[in-house]
């Protein structure tokens, strides 16, 4: 995989951040204005997850892999999904607004992987798919988790809904990805 060249700056991070608080805050508050994107990196097309934890549990997380649109409104829509509309959890209320950590994770295109030996757990991200069926695990999952790459391989499948070594099956797709995570 050739190297993920698209980099942040603490300032864009920190502006991304913002975005992300006060898309949220904005369903509790009126008036609210978001700032312009402060340069061309933020109207890149990529894809992005944004993640909410409470007490160091997930709270929500919604993110589209592939990027449809500028960064920033990306990044807007997707903590209010993450917030709101995580079919996992109940919407976030207002009174945990200041209890969650947001992380946003901006992902690389995606690229075809031919040998899940080149998987670097921590460094890279999985989308396995077959059939019908596809789940994609962030890097930092197998980082959280203290995952070797067969149990980040084999996790992934599961969360596709196939056996845990479907990887090995020839008629299993994956991609692979980085993502700076922030």
């Amino acid at each position: 995989m050739s190297d993920f060249i698209f980099e942040l700056s603490e300032n864009e991070k920190k502006f991304l951040k913002r975005l992300a608080v006060l898309s949220i805050r904005s369903r509790f508050e009126k008036g609210i204005e978001f700032p312009e994107p402060p340069n061309y990196k933020m109207t890149e097309k990529l894809g992005a997850f944004v993640t909410l934890k409470k007490d160091g549990r997930l709270r929500g997380c919604i993110g589209n892999i592939v990027g449809d649109s500028p960064l920033w409104e990306t990044i807007i829509n997707l903590a209010a999904q993450s917030a709101f509309n995580d079919p996992r959890f109940p919407p976030l209320k207002k009174e945990e607004l200041d209890l969650v950590d947001i992380e946003i994770s901006v992902l690389s295109p995606l690229q075809s992987l031919d040998d899940p030996a080149k998987i670097v757990p921590g460094r890279h991200g999985l989308l396995i798919s077959k059939g019908g069926s596809r789940g994609l695990l962030l890097p930092q999952v197998a980082t959280e988790w203290g995952w070797d790459r067969e149990t980040f391989l084999s996790h992934t499948c599961r969360k596709a809904g196939l056996a845990d070594d479907c990887w090995k099956d020839p008629e299993t797709k994956m991609h692979w990805f980085q993502a700076i995570v922030f």
